[in-house]
């Protein structure tokens, strides 16, 4: 894959992620742009790959085929238009816009280019999720009926926690269901294969005033030095009940003020013949339940999994493969599919970007008026 040139925009936690899954899977990173030119030089010295000083740089680059857009929410849009007039392909971390009008032109414009353009939806990879997936459509679990599950984090926890996703202009109207809800939606609708229909929503935000600090602050990272007030109006906690094409019912909540909850994400799965569920925080293990027989856990080993989850399994079992696994995962199936000129299923298209936006437009309609509303068809 060394052939494939890629170039990432964005320097802070994602963005090294994607740059380590890039090293490890071989393809050459021909190097990074930052939110400034000071920000990227900076950075790129302690990564230890060149900068680029602004998007043209980037795109007068021909060494670079791929860009991979980890920048701020706002960015994603205007970026992503002038990546696909340049004739290069995308991966762009979700959300895809910051409206369903902007990501339907997205979806447009990447149909009509003929590039590879993905949405980095990495949980999807995680090779028991895969493996889950396949059971349903072997009819293992039987008919769907209920899905539930959450994601909750605890890293906004406090009135002195900040970061640029807390802005309703920088990271949208909606936060703990647009940044974490939106992979867990996407997730469930992969593994069941069941579209999400209908949703009853209601957001919280708990912490109406925030403390800004005046300097840079790293995604994760405690903040420091002086502050400001800063009102806050994006969501902090949801809860969300559904419905599923299928007839089927889910809840999920979301939470970016949960104490001790790091990042877990949850779901189970009741179908007419059997349960599953998976947590993020023991991704190598994977419950089944029964009525008539003992119930099972299912340790991520290829020789025990389906072959969805065997193709997706990297490590022998008992070598667990976590987060950064699952971007190595996505992007050797991008890429291939930038080599072969090809594009196969399994990751998320611009298209799914879309629905994902959809959906956030029916959870934020919902929210304001209190009732069930329809999710508009993709």
């Amino acid at each position: 894959m060394s052939d494939n040139g890629a170039a990432i925009i964005g320097t802070g936690f994602i963005g090294t992620v994607h740059l380590g899954a890039l090293r490890r899977l071989g393809v050459r990173v021909t190097g990074v742009l930052g939110s400034s030119a000071e920000r990227g030089a900076q950075r790129s010295a302690a990564l230890g790959v060149p900068a680029y000083a602004t998007l043209d740089d980037l795109l007068a680059d021909p060494a670079v085929q791929v860009v991979h857009v980890t920048s701020p929410n706002h960015a994603h849009y205007p970026q992503v238009k002038r990546i696909l007039a340049a004739g290069r392909h995308v991966i762009c971390e979700k959300p895809l816009a910051m409206t369903s009008a902007q990501s339907a032109e997205l979806v447009a414009l990447a149909a009509r280019s003929g590039l590879v353009a993905a949405v980095c939806y990495n949980i999807r990879f995680y090779p028991l999720n895969q493996h889950a997936r396949q059971m349903v459509q072997d009819a293992a679990l039987g008919d769907v009926r209920l899905v539930t599950g959450q994601y909750h984090q605890d890293w906004l926890a406090k009135p002195t926690d900040w970061n640029w996703r807390l802005q309703a202009d920088q990271g949208g109207t909606l936060r703990s269901v647009g940044d974490i809800g939106t992979h867990w939606l996407d997730l469930v609708q992969f593994v069941t294969g069941q579209r999400i229909t209908a949703v009853l929503a209601d957001l919280a935000t708990f912490i109406p005033e925030r403390r800004k600090p005046l300097g840079p602050v790293e995604t994760f990272s405690p903040t420091a030095g002086a502050t400001e007030p800063r009102a806050i109006t994006t969501d902090d906690a949801a809860t969300i009940l559904l419905r599923f094409a299928n007839g089927a019912r889910g809840v999920m909540s979301t939470s970016q003020i949960s104490h001790g909850r790091k990042n877990a994400l949850t779901w189970d799965i009741a179908g007419s013949a059997g349960s599953a569920a998976w947590a993020s925080d023991a991704p190598d293990t994977l419950w089944l339940g029964h009525r008539d027989a003992p119930n099972q856990t299912l340790h991520r080993d290829a020789g025990l999994m389906n072959r969805a989850g065997a193709a997706a399994t990297s490590l022998p079992g008992g070598h667990v493969e976590g987060f950064a696994d699952t971007f190595h995962a996505l992007f050797r199936a991008i890429y291939a599919d930038v080599a072969s000129g090809a594009r196969s299923s399994g990751y998320a298209s611009f298209a799914d970007g879309h629905a994902g936006m959809q959906l956030c437009d029916a959870v934020i309609q919902s929210a304001a008026c209190g009732t069930w509303v329809t999710v508009a068809q993709p």
